[in-house]
């Protein structure tokens, strides 16, 4: 058998796609099962043992700007995956995504899987959208046409951190003074800010990390400014707490792939709901999410942290709501 998983989506959905290829391959261990994935998302799967190959490829369209060597990139693969003749083709997208089922339908294989929000031609395993389900599970649940039963329990995220980001990680830990396990990870990331915990209260929070625990806390956020419409940053909600001078926080301002060697080397992470706070999940040490205003915002019974050590609290409007009792007594389990 020959199976095809298309996932154009961000960082962190790609990595909640794993528990799916894993449950593939437990179902089919002599099957081909192959990722079609842009460049931008692709790494996330190096090294995963659930995936035979890896078709990736260049955006078309990025930065406002067309890319026509990519789009002729793209045509020359299509004609080669459709000559590898799929047998099932599936859509891995939580929503119906109509670019998305007409790029899969273009591939040629004999069933194509998708959600669809209603009749869709080109879908022949035609599924409703599971909204209520956490986003792992309605990845899996697109393997149901293919006879899969789905189990209570889901395999775990797989994540292999990339080598330039462990031995980055080395570096500019001995740089600092700390060593791996020796520090609290806190970061900024969400786009909206009552997700963010404030300047006074990660000030609160880290003091009582070192305080009590003797942990110091690299805190890192994403850089750029807030009014970037393509990638926003957080430089200006980060310079408060920059100002404060606190001698047991330790700012990290820097690319993805350095941070999640920080993150995985630390005893435990604190982050907004953001793709980070996905792969803290996945890390040793486990996560600490915040959500908010949870009626009109992604809910964590959808989008919240998944793994042995992921825990979640969930504000009525704003992080800043949260007690710092409610807070610590989460970090502390984290920690025990």
């Amino acid at each position: 058998m020959k199976i095809l998983l298309l996932k154009r989506d961000k960082l962190g959905d790609m990595l909640l796609t794993t528990p799916m290829f894993a449950l593939l391959r437990q179902q089919f261990p002599k099957a081909q099962i192959d990722v079609l994935a842009n460049t931008y998302n692709a790494w996330v799967i190096d090294g995963n043992p659930d995936v035979n190959r890896v078709w990736s490829y260049q955006r078309v369209k990025e930065g406002g700007r067309i890319h026509w060597r990519a789009a002729f990139a793209q045509l020359g693969q299509t004609l080669a995956l459709r000559q590898e003749k799929y047998d099932w083709i599936i859509v891995a997208n939580g929503d119906a995504s109509h670019r998305a089922i007409k790029r899969g339908a273009c591939l040629g294989g004999k069933h194509l899987v998708s959600y669809t929000e209603g009749r869709e031609r080109l879908v022949s395993n035609a599924l409703a959208l599971q909204p209520q389900m956490h986003e792992t599970r309605r990845m899996a649940n697109l393997l149901t046409p293919l006879g899969v039963t789905l189990p209570e329990t889901l395999p775990a995220l797989r994540f292999q951190l990339p080598a330039e980001a462990q031995a980055f990680a080395r570096q500019w830990l001995a740089e600092q003074g700390l060593t791996p396990g020796g520090y609290i990870t806190l970061g900024l990331g969400a786009r909206r800010a009552k997700k963010q915990p404030t300047t006074e209260q990660i000030i609160r929070w880290t003091r009582h990390f070192f305080e009590t625990w003797g942990l110091k806390t690299v805190f890192m956020w994403t850089p750029g400014k807030s009014d970037n419409a393509l990638y926003p940053g957080d430089d200006e909600v980060a310079q408060p707490v920059l100002d404060a001078n606190l001698p047991w926080l330790v700012p990290f301002r820097g690319p993805l792939k350095p941070a999640l060697g920080l993150i995985f080397n630390g005893r435990t992470s604190l982050f907004p709901d953001s793709g980070l706070m996905h792969f803290a999940a996945a890390s040793p040490g486990g996560v600490l999410g915040f959500f908010a205003e949870t009626d009109v915002s992604p809910h964590p019974a959808q989008w919240g942290p998944v793994g042995p050590k992921a825990l979640w609290l969930d504000a009525p409007k704003a992080v800043s709501q949260l007690s710092d009792e409610a807070v610590l007594e989460k970090v502390t389990q984290l920690l025990g």
